[in-house]
């Protein structure tokens, strides 16, 4: 820990798709003992309750200026990620983090958005591998019913509100966005085929000093998590990075619906100069 003590951490995040990489990329950040970086905690859901309430429809939002706000919402990070946490350098993770430029740039000036991107196509199919893996246990990614079918399941997280749709949305609105300049999307492809690769450009956004990291030995655990989350695997990373080539088990025409999604692999339509590894 720095001098200042924990107060002073920096504080970056990981976000984007879901199935794309963020749990694995935490999992080799984490090797560096001055980063803390894991899968998606509480954070982000309570920084969206909090952002709420202390919005217009608190009836004593009144009593509260835009810099309580700040001092509140900067604290949540401050006061979670406390003195046990012993890194100077916290990747929180959550996909809403995409959708909250606007907030975490004023409250971070120095804070960066890592988003990890995969071919939506085989987001989809990632997700309803693990549902046939498990087939005797309903996920929570579906609410824990256990009916539906690939169409259903498919149609039901690349919705709007669905676990894949949201996070795309969120995703196009960051790259798009005029605070786009903190924002680096990571593509799966380059960090499981290329992972010294894809963790330098991840040093070099963040402006930390370079570390060696075991490709060859990455571990994490949410074993206790995605038993719960009725998903086992939901969070699982092999010990050895490497890209591994399957076939898809979506049907051609779902598998299709999403093919021209990777808005990121047109450089045309990147127009404030994102980075995208």
């Amino acid at each position: 820990m720095r001098s200042g003590g924990w107060m002073e951490r920096r504080f970056h995040f990981i976000s984007g798709l879901p199935r794309s990489g963020s749990t694995l990329l935490s999992a080799i950040l984490r090797q560096n003992p001055r980063f803390y970086a894991g899968m998606s905690g509480p954070i982000g859901g309570v920084f969206n309750t909090l952002l709420g309430e202390l919005g217009g429809r608190n009836e004593y939002s009144v009593f509260i200026n835009d810099e309580q706000r700040r001092r509140m919402l900067k604290g949540l990070f401050d006061q979670y990620y406390g003195p046990e946490f012993s890194a100077d350098v916290v990747f929180d993770t959550n996909r809403i983090w995409c959708s909250k430029l606007g907030q975490l740039k004023p409250l971070f000036p120095h804070g960066k958005v890592i988003a990890c991107v995969r071919h939506v196509s085989w987001v989809i199919d990632s997700i309803e591998q693990l549902i046939r893996k498990n087939a005797f246990q309903p996920s929570s990614i579906f609410n824990y019913q256990p009916g539906g079918t690939v169409y259903s399941r498919s149609e039901g997280v690349a919705n709007g509100d669905g676990m894949v749709g949201f996070a795309y949305n969120a995703l196009k609105e960051a790259y798009y966005g005029e605070d786009s300049e903190n924002l680096m999307l990571l593509q799966y492809e380059t960090l499981v085929g290329d992972p010294a690769r894809a963790i330098q450009a991840v040093y070099d956004f963040i402006d930390e000093p370079t570390f060696t990291h075991d490709f060859e030995r990455v571990s994490y655990d949410a074993n206790e998590f995605d038993l719960r989350a009725g998903t086992p695997g939901l969070h699982t990373v092999r010990e050895k990075v490497a890209l591994r080539e399957r076939t898809s088990i979506l049907p051609p025409d779902v598998f299709r619906r999403f093919e021209n999604d990777a808005f990121w692999r047109d450089s045309q339509l990147n127009l404030r100069g994102v980075r995208v590894i």
